[in-house]
């Protein structure tokens, strides 16, 4: 069985368990809603892909390339909710007691974190599974990294996968979000460009670049109007949207090792957090 390493998006873990289970707290009224799902998510995906290795990646703040190249990059995002950032300080508690590496880089996005340690992991002769629901990550997808939604941790996503959901090839990903903009990052498209004429573009001349090299030929001639006008915005916007992939994240693939957690650490955290069944679980394994 090939070694192989999961690699999740925390905060996008975190944030949606965060909104689908509401009103879980403890008896003193601590909200544990983020927790609780964070965690039986990750023990699911545990459950269904068997990893050898597990990183988990936290967002570390705006880098300052990105912002100097799109001074209102992801400013329309509202601010974290107070009771999910008070949760994430136990997320960190439960991943120390269950023995599973996490990082977070200032300055840092952790799709930026994911893709360097997706690549140097590959490099090192592992197989990938990102966990992530951020589309950015689609372009990471190749035949050793493939990708899995929070909300369909059992179903991968390979080259296959991408082009059936975004109408183009992964190594395409880059390019057609380059052109129809990235509302969740607050990256405006090309005008008069949408999702599937960008899909058409992209089948037709195979990339961006090669479609501008060409753009005299394009059709229709709003499309090929648009291209030739927002010459600069593209470019920016391909800067904006190639992941880094040369980063250094500062744990080694032996840190990443799945080991055994520290059951009598593990079993406090669980019984200081009220999660009976997981308590239950750990006091008496046989029964589960």
């Amino acid at each position: 069985m090939a070694s192989s390493l999961l690699l999740v998006d925390a905060l996008g873990i975190a944030y949606r368990a965060y909104y689908a289970i509401t009103g879980l707290t403890t008896a003193a009224g601590r909200p544990t809603n983020a927790v609780y799902g964070f965690i039986k998510t990750i023990m699911q995906m545990e459950r269904i892909w068997r990893p050898s290795h597990k990183l988990v990646v936290f967002d570390g703040g705006m880098p300052a390339e990105r912002l100097e190249l799109l001074a209102t990059y992801k400013a329309q995002r509202p601010a974290m909710p107070p009771a999910l950032r008070a949760q994430l300080p136990v997320i960190d508690a439960w991943l120390d007691a269950a023995a599973i590496a996490h990082v977070r880089l200032d300055g840092r996005e952790a799709d930026d974190v994911v893709a360097s340690v997706a690549v140097q992991a590959v490099a090192a002769g592992l197989d990938v599974l990102v966990a992530s629901s951020d589309k950015d990550l689609l372009q990471m997808v190749t035949p050793t990294i493939a990708v899995v939604m929070p909300g369909k941790v059992a179903e991968k996503m390979g080259a296959a996968e991408v082009l059936a959901k975004m109408g183009v090839r992964p190594d395409q990903v880059v390019d057609w979000l380059a052109l129809t903009g990235d509302s969740s990052d607050n990256i405006p498209g090309v005008p008069g460009i949408g999702a599937k004429t960008a899909a058409k573009l992209l089948q037709q001349w195979q990339s961006l670049a090669n479609a501008l090299d060409h753009v005299e030929e394009v059709e229709p001639e709003k499309a090929r109007r648009s291209l030739s006008e927002h010459r600069e915005l593209i470019a920016r916007n391909l800067a904006l949207l190639r992941l880094q992939t040369d980063i250094d994240c500062g744990a080694s693939l032996a840190d990443m090792q799945a080991r055994p957690p520290d059951a009598c650490r593990l079993l406090a955290f669980y019984e200081e957090m009220e999660f009976h069944t997981l308590a239950k679980t750990l006091r008496e394994p046989t029964l589960f």
